[in-house]
């Protein structure tokens, strides 16, 4: 007698709970589609307009994140280094070179869940185009890195892989069809301590 609803809500639960982890695990995999690769970082320009796909509106939404307007900014992320190699927090890297034109740029680190590291009260967690410290051909060297750097550093805690994040404010890159003539820093690995 309970033989067929005890099926029937088997059969539902399983198609409900299948259907979560699903939704759950692509809207983790990626941004939307539309992106675009220059050297290690990655941007999704089209992931902050209202022309975005589905699956970017219900990334940002379940992030809780800014949407910057078309030509308001471009966020970059990167997970690897430019020789490939996966960012690891034991190790030490220089973000050389320049960025492109941008009113104001900020960078920082992430791990591997999207969420900013603390490397622990008063270390550098982030720096922007204010601070940094330029070569006399607006150049800079950033180093990142859990042991304290001269000059330039991006202070680390030892959490695994990580990501490093540049958002571009107020660029005309943003709304630009030209991306893929720009040129960013490249992110070289300098050594690991603990290697």
């Amino acid at each position: 007698m309970f033989r067929i609803p005890l099926l029937v809500a088997i059969a539902l639960s399983v198609a409900f709970g299948v259907g979560i982890v699903s939704t759950v695990s692509a809207l983790k995999a990626t941004v939307g589609f539309g992106s675009i690769a220059l050297g290690p970082w990655v941007a999704f320009p089209e992931a902050q307009t209202e022309n975005t796909d589905p699956y970017a509106k219900a990334h940002r939404a379940r992030a809780g994140k800014l949407l910057y307007g078309g030509a308001e900014g471009l966020q970059f992320t990167a997970s690897v280094d430019s020789a490939g190699g996966t960012l690891s927090s034991g190790c030490t890297y220089d973000i050389a070179g320049t960025t492109p034109p941008a009113r104001f740029w900020t960078l920082y680190a992430t791990n591997a869940n999207d969420q900013p590291i603390k490397p622990g009260p008063g270390l550098p967690a982030a720096t922007n185009a204010w601070t940094v410290l330029r070569e006399p051909d607006s150049s800079f060297i950033i180093h990142v890195s859990p042991v304290a750097q001269p000059d330039n550093w991006l202070a680390l805690s030892r959490v695994g892989s990580f990501k490093l994040v540049l958002t571009l404010l107020d660029t005309p890159t943003a709304g630009s069809s030209g991306l893929i003539d720009l040129t960013m820093p490249k992110i070289v690995k300098t050594g690991c301590p603990d290697a």
